[in-house]
This record gives C-alpha cells, structure tokens and sequence, in this order.
C-alpha cells in the first residue's frame, strides 16, 4: 500500500526531542510529497511574484493651499464650486473624500477676491483631451500652481465727513453748525466735568 500511495509515512521530531514514525492512510494515493502542500486554485496568483496587473497604491493628493482663516461660508462655497464641475465636464467627477482635501484650496482662491465664476473658469478652461485618470490631483496641481497672489493691501476708506446745517443753540440761542436739537459747545456740560467745576 506505501508503493501505491495509500499509506505514508514520515518520521517526525517531536517537542521532547525525541524521533517516531508518523504514519497516515489515504483513500486516494498521494502523487508526491508536493501533495502533502494544500492545494492551490490555477486561477490564484502566487504569492511571492507581484502580479502585474495589480495598482501600486495611490499616492496621497498634494497638499493644496489654505485660507488664512477657514470660513464655514468660504468652505462651503468652495464645497459646492468643487461639486458642481461635473456639469462643466464629467470628467471632473469628484468623491466626496477628494472634494473635503480640495476644498481649502478653492477657499485660498475665494479670500483673494477672486469671484467663484472666476476660480471655476481657471480649474475648468483648456482641459487635456485625454481621459482624466485621477481628477482631484489634476486639480489639486492647478490650485497649487495657477495661485493667484494677495490682493495688494488697501487703506480702509474713512467714512465722509458730516456736514451740519446752521442751528440754533437750545440753551442760549447762539447759531452754529450741529444736529437739531442740540446745544452748543459752550452750553454742553463737560463729560469729565460735569457740573463746570475745574481743578485747580
């Protein structure tokens, strides 16, 4: 039966050290010893070749621009710039994981008074004609590479001044130039002084 493949046997060191006979009976006879291996499908690749249809992972989308303060409006602006360029090309079909990285980016673009309509006319115009394989990375490439600058640093206008028409003083009479209904510099009470009194 051992000549036939029904009957094995293999001598094995057990954990006391010591050597004996292992001895195992088959109902099928066993071709070699590469059937004592488990089987494997055909179809299954083997484990210490790569495959070669299988992707390297993906590397991780660039870091893309950030505003200098994250406005929950400026966001959710860019959120929704960045979910509607589909309809501009379907290419530019993004996952929502890809449109939350991205995000930030378009807000940087928005806080440099630039107008939506323009941030979507740079990200969308002169598209490649080729297919597009990873579209949040073409457009993480041109938030990061077409940033505009700053806007250049504008004083605050100062608000114009009030002109007054001619007035009559409530307390005295006096004509000056102040709202109706007011008093003259001399018939208003001092705020630190309120009673006139003065140190002396």
């Amino acid at each position: 039966m051992q000549d036939h493949g029904y009957l094995r046997r293999e001598r094995v060191r057990i954990p006391g050290g010591r050597i004996i006979t292992r001895t195992t009976s088959c109902n099928q006879p066993a071709r070699s010893h590469a059937a004592d291996e488990p089987a494997r499908p055909a179809h299954a690749p083997r484990k210490d070749r790569q495959d070669p249809k299988q992707k390297a992972p993906r590397k991780p989308l660039p870091a893309v621009p950030q505003p200098a303060y994250r406005s929950p409006t400026l966001l959710q602006t860019a959120t929704d710039l960045l979910a509607d360029l589909r309809r501009t090309d379907p290419r530019l079909l993004l996952s929502a994981c890809d449109t939350a990285h991205l995000a930030p980016g378009v807000a940087a673009w928005l806080e440099r008074d630039l107008a939506p309509t323009a941030v979507r006319h740079a990200l969308t115009s002169d598209l490649p004609n080729e297919p597009l394989h990873r579209p949040a990375a073409f457009l993480a490439h041109r938030l990061i590479a077409q940033l505009p600058p700053l806007p250049p640093f504008r004083e605050p206008a100062s608000p114009p001044a009030v002109h007054y028409d001619m007035t009559n003083c409530d307390g005295c009479d006096r004509g000056f130039r102040g709202p109706k209904g007011s008093r003259c510099r001399d018939c208003t009470p001092d705020p630190v002084h309120p009673h006139g009194s003065h140190l002396a």
